[in-house]
């Protein structure tokens, strides 16, 4: 298992316990708001606003909240006009980072973004220099509860890519299109997932071997992940456990 999955698997389980779920949640109603304005308002038709909705689902976002973001999206309810901008760029040690932001001013969060990377021993970079390295997938991530065979038997003919034994739990991989799919067959027969969303998997990793090197990446990851105009930060970094566990 790549470093830079067990990172988004610790965030993950820090951020139902997270102080911040506020920022959580203003994040995450952000995402709904822009997918209702670029795909309509109706979760059946729109792929993209389903997938924004059970994500806001599954952090606990109160359904009428996730109602008025959509509102706000389709022109019903008045609100601010978010653009989706995304950066590249470097951590220390190489590691390509690749960050989704919306936002309703491009000049100050690129400005921001920059003396991020800047103050973090970092550097920003121009567009495509490191997007190559990522495709975006969707990825489920289960406890392992289940064998492979009865998993790979209720999910494949869903759209499921891959299966891989990452220790404690399973990685499901599919196209980013089949991702609603493979979720609805997991919960028709009652199989629990800690996380399903769709997100941006590195086709290298960049090896950390030393937990000052591991310190000064997760530094950066973490102050790009804390603006509030941020959605999400991607990375390739790899981290032996042994390392990881020495780092956060």
């Amino acid at each position: 298992m790549s470093g830079h999955s067990k990172w988004a698997t610790i965030k993950h389980q820090k951020g139902a316990k997270d102080a911040k779920r506020g920022k959580l949640f203003a994040k995450l109603i952000r995402q709904v708001e822009v997918a209702a304005r670029e795909g309509g308002g109706d979760p059946d038709t729109n792929a993209t606003l389903r997938t924004m909705y059970n994500k806001a689902r599954d952090a606990s976002v109160p359904i009428d909240t996730i109602e008025r973001a959509i509102k706000r999206g389709t022109g019903e309810l008045e609100g601010v006009r978010y653009e989706p901008v995304n950066y590249e760029g470097y951590a220390p040690n190489g590691v390509a980072v690749y960050v989704e932001t919306l936002t309703d001013n491009r000049n100050r969060t690129g400005a921001e973004m920059r003396s991020i990377f800047s103050k973090l021993g970092g550097s920003l970079a121009e567009p495509g220099a490191v997007a190559w390295q990522f495709e975006r997938k969707g990825v489920v991530v289960l406890p392992k509860k289940v064998s492979e065979d009865d998993l790979m038997g209720v999910v494949l003919d869903a759209g499921a890519d891959d299966l891989v034994d990452e220790g404690d739990t399973w990685r499901l991989t599919t196209a980013p299109s089949d991702l609603s799919a493979v979720r609805a067959a997991l919960e028709q027969v009652g199989i629990p997932f800690d996380s399903a969303e769709v997100t941006m998997v590195p086709s290298t990793t960049v090896q950390l071997e030393t937990a000052e090197a591991a310190k000064a990446v997760l530094r950066l990851i973490d102050a790009l992940d804390e603006h509030d105009d941020v959605q999400d930060v991607y990375a390739n970094f790899d981290i032996p456990d042994e390392v990881l566990q020495a780092a956060v």
